[in-house]
């Protein structure tokens, strides 16, 4: 850092408010220090200025599955978010195991994080027990669960289930199915489950839950078609627990020529870049991913700026409203 400073001219001040708060540098001065920077190969060390600080300026994220295109647009806002800061974002996959989640909160902690991003409010007695003496900010997204000490930015799961029901019970189908998402740690898709319950029994009707044995998302769902258009009882709809699954039944439904939504219909939910150029189009519940890693971000830093300030009577960042899902109609119903 000295090096850099006085390849410049400046203080060693100045380049430390390049990689820390860059927003506080005029742009002309933070493009001289990028070149002095490259040119000089200087990296900074995070490990000294976390121990300087207790915190690094790191911050961490857990979600449930890195290559499920559903959390894509969260983390890459949230990542935007975090690089503009000067931070560091370090990203975990559970995928769905409640059990890895808690081993990579315990890995994310041991790097003395600035703050942490899990998702949902499904965790072990183990995490639960880390979180309770976590001193940095916690925040969980795709979830809303107000009574949680961690912030919750996020929706309701169960209303997402009790909207789907809805929308096909007033375009007039009767014997409605929800198909669970084979992975078995994704509770959030059974809250989702006990949304549309809820709805099916108020009107009077009998629910019907499947559970895939395949382990490939267009798999499943089209194991999960096959088993529910035969019988007495077939269904003549059915809400996925998420748009791949509802994808690969409906690629089905062409290969075997069965008419959609005549003969049933189909409907999703997470709205991927894929769910309206499908033929038909699948009807969906978009969630508000991107609005979920804007949010997240801002609240953290709001509380990291609160903490540095170490002032009591400082404003504290208000605890979040719930945010809304979108229902997306397309031909698929």
């Amino acid at each position: 850092m000295r090096d850099v400073a006085s390849h410049l001219g400046v203080s060693q001040i100045t380049v430390s408010r390049y990689f820390q708060e860059p927003a506080r540098l005029s742009e002309a001065l933070r493009e001289r220090v990028a070149r002095a920077v490259a040119e000089l190969g200087y990296v900074p060390n995070l490990v000294a200025g976390g121990l300087a600080s207790a915190h690094s300026r790191v911050i961490g994220m857990v979600i449930p599955n890195i290559s499920g295109p559903i959390f894509a647009a969260t983390i890459q806002s949230f990542s935007d978010a975090v690089t503009a800061h000067g931070y560091q974002l370090l990203l975990a996959s559970s995928y769905f195991s409640a059990e890895q989640e808690e081993s990579a909160v315990r890995g994310l902690l041991g790097w003395s994080p600035a703050a942490l991003v899990l998702t949902s409010h499904f965790h072990t007695r183990g995490t639960e027990a880390m979180l309770a003496r976590a001193t940095v900010p916690l925040i969980e997204t795709w979830d809303y669960q107000p009574r949680r000490k961690p912030w919750q930015v996020g929706f309701s799961h169960p209303e997402v289930g009790r909207m789907a029901a809805r929308h096909l019970i007033e375009r007039g189908y009767r014997r409605i199915a929800f198909v669970q998402n084979s992975a078995a740690g994704d509770f959030s898709a059974m809250e989702r489950r006990d949304g549309y319950v809820e709805v099916m029994r108020e009107h009077g009707r009998e629910p019907r839950c499947f559970v895939p044995q395949e382990t490939q998302p267009a798999h499943a769902g089209r194991e999960a078609l096959l088993a529910l258009i035969e019988g007495d009882q077939a269904a003549d709809a059915i809400i996925f627990a998420n748009d791949n699954l509802a994808s690969g039944a409906l690629l089905a439904t062409l290969r075997a020529g069965i008419a959609v939504p005549g003969r049933v219909a189909l409907m999703g939910f997470g709205d991927y870049l894929f769910s309206e150029m499908l033929t038909p189009g699948l009807t969906t519940i978009r969630p508000p991913a991107r609005e979920m890693g804007v949010l997240a971000a801002e609240l953290i830093f709001a509380r990291l700026d609160a903490q540095a300030e170490n002032a009591e009577r400082a404003p504290s960042p208000r605890r979040p409203k719930p945010l809304a899902c979108e229902l997306i109609v397309r031909e698929s119903t």
